[in-house]
């Protein structure tokens, strides 16, 4: 499995992957999970791909051998992003149709998700989430960010954090905290890292960085929010079992129990046939 998060910001894009895969807790790998397709000053492409790793990387080998070839449409002269991730996902259902029933026939899911965005000249930065029937969603200022993987473990921290007003910088952080809390969590997932910031307008890549176990900020970073974590745990008041069941009133005092400590619950119970309804039990 993997991880892969993207986010669009009003300044560009970040995007952070890992690159482990695995086929059972003996057998691990590593693969790069971050295709970058760069024409300066014209375009700038990220693709981060999550799943069954040879369904990605038909897909991706599909994407580059049609760069190469240059005939048709491919993702260097497609005029805008939806365009390009309508492309993608024509592609992906295009190996589904070529490997879907082999696969199935050995118990083999047909399974690939993956993250796509950048920026053409002319528009945009653009972020989307492309899906295994080759269908896509686009990011939106309510949703500036997608996950795609072991995507539970990370989530907490980006709902918390990031909005399309975050700042690179404390988005990158938090990227790279949610990583961590993945990592931490699900043997899967695991280093090396590879981080990219996209500065809006820029229309090149100029931070493209791969992370390793001994980089010395990851570590850092990591090291302070597991403490951090633990002091603002041991910080957080203890039950007050004598008051555990009150409420707080709209004044700030607590408003009192009900007998034996606790409030009132309602119950729902059954109509039966001599029609009581439901209640509270006291």
């Amino acid at each position: 499995m993997t991880y892969c998060v993207a986010m669009q910001l009003d300044a560009g894009l970040v995007f952070l992957s890992d690159a482990r895969t695995n086929a059972g807790v003996d057998h691990i790998n590593t693969f790069r999970k971050m295709t970058v397709i760069e024409r300066t000053g014209e375009r700038v492409l990220v693709l981060m791909t999550a799943g069954n790793l040879s369904v990605s990387q038909s897909v991706v080998n599909i994407l580059r051998e049609r760069i190469d070839a240059d005939g048709g449409e491919h993702l260097c002269n497609l005029p805008n992003l939806f365009e390009a991730a309508r492309h993608i996902g024509a592609v992906v259902r295009e190996v589904y149709q070529r490997d879907a029933a082999a696969l199935k026939a050995f118990g083999i899911e047909f399974n690939s998700s993956i993250i796509f965005g950048g920026q053409i000249a002319g528009e945009a930065p653009r972020l989307f989430n492309i899906y295994a029937a080759g269908n896509f969603i686009e990011a939106s200022e309510d949703t500036p960010y997608f996950q795609i993987g072991e995507s539970k473990y990370g989530k907490p921290i980006i709902d918390r954090v990031v909005t399309r007003r975050t700042s690179f910088e404390e988005a990158a952080k938090c990227a790279l905290i949610s990583m961590d809390s993945t990592i931490r969590s699900n043997l899967s997932v695991g280093m090396p890292l590879d981080l990219l910031i996209y500065a809006s307008g820029a229309l090149q890549v100029r931070q493209h960085i791969s992370i390793g176990p001994q980089n010395a900020y990851f570590n850092t970073i990591r090291t302070l929010w597991g403490e951090r974590l633990r002091q603002a745990f041991t910080d957080l008041p203890d039950p007050d079992w004598a008051n555990f069941g009150a409420a707080i009133n709209p004044d700030g005092n607590h408003r009192h129990t009900h007998r034996n400590g606790v409030n009132p619950l309602p119950i729902l119970l059954v109509r039966p046939a001599n029609g009581v309804v439901p209640g509270r039990v006291d």
